[in-house]
């Protein structure tokens, strides 16, 4: 199917390794222009590489939790004459496990800057061309946390959610420039990050990380995790002509882990 992403360009956050990469490879295979956007030069020039169509391919550094970084990365789009991005797509860091009773105040601070902040900046920035072009496609990556929270990720629980709001007030807002915005929740995605958790999992209750995996497959009516490229595939359709009348939405890819209508 063709998506009718060829000549398009997309800016996506977190892009060098897990879902990331995946949603950027599959929209550079689609023909779209993409700046693939994360903290490690070195792993975005080897992402950047592997691509389809590397020629359709640039960099940005930015760091999500410092606001000079992000300021940074404005004025390099600028510079380089890529404000007019008409796909983007907000992929932060999972912050780290734990109960949301243990999270201190500066905790809390620097992760809303890094998770939410720097998204609501960037995001901003880019949606005034978009809607004088009348086009755009705004996709959030957020987590099946925001519907249903999950056990020990009380940062993510809490601070995800308000991406979410976040973007039903701005789909409202600017669904008639032709601009869409979405946010997609996996569940569990087979990623290095999910291999993090499981591994905290196993750790914290004493099983091997086989055991830990296996319950969790029980659990998901799948009876699997989800391939990356499962998940990009759904992002990109999102980011498409054919989505144009999806806004406001928020989607789940997560095997039908999430029970509630």
């Amino acid at each position: 199917m063709d998506f009718g992403l060829t000549g398009k360009r997309a800016l996506v956050l977190g892009a060098s390794r897990g879902l990331g990469h995946a949603v950027a490879a599959t929209l550079n295979a689609e023909g779209a222009h993409v700046t693939i956007a994360g903290r490690n030069p070195v792993a975005l020039e080897k992402a950047a590489g592997a691509m389809a169509h590397p020629d359709k391919v640039c960099v940005l550094r930015i760091e999500l939790g410092q606001p000079q970084s992000v300021a940074d990365a404005i004025e390099e789009l600028g510079e380089r004459g890529s404000t007019a991005i008409d796909i983007l797509v907000n992929n932060g860091g999972g912050p780290p496990p734990g109960s949301v009773l243990d999270v201190e105040a500066e905790q809390w601070l620097h992760h809303f800057s890094a998770m939410v902040a720097s998204t609501f900046t960037l995001t901003n920035h880019l949606v005034p061309a978009m809607r004088a072009r009348r086009w755009g496609r705004i996709v959030n990556i957020v987590s099946s946390g925001v519907v249903q929270p999950i056990p020990n990720l009380g940062i993510s629980n809490a601070l995800r959610a308000s991406i979410v709001g976040y973007a039903k007030t701005l789909a409202a807002e600017v669904a008639g420039d032709g601009v869409t915005v979405n946010s997609v929740l996996p569940g569990r995605i087979e990623t290095d990050r999910l291999k993090q958790l499981d591994a905290a999992a196993a750790e914290r209750t004493g099983q091997d990380a086989e055991t830990v995996m296996k319950t969790s497959h029980a659990q998901i009516p799948a009876g699997r995790y989800g391939r990356p490229q499962e998940f990009a595939s759904m992002v990109a359709f999102l980011a498409s002509d054919l989505a144009g009348y999806v806004t406001g939405s928020s989607i789940r890819v997560d095997g039908g882990m999430i029970r509630s209508v």
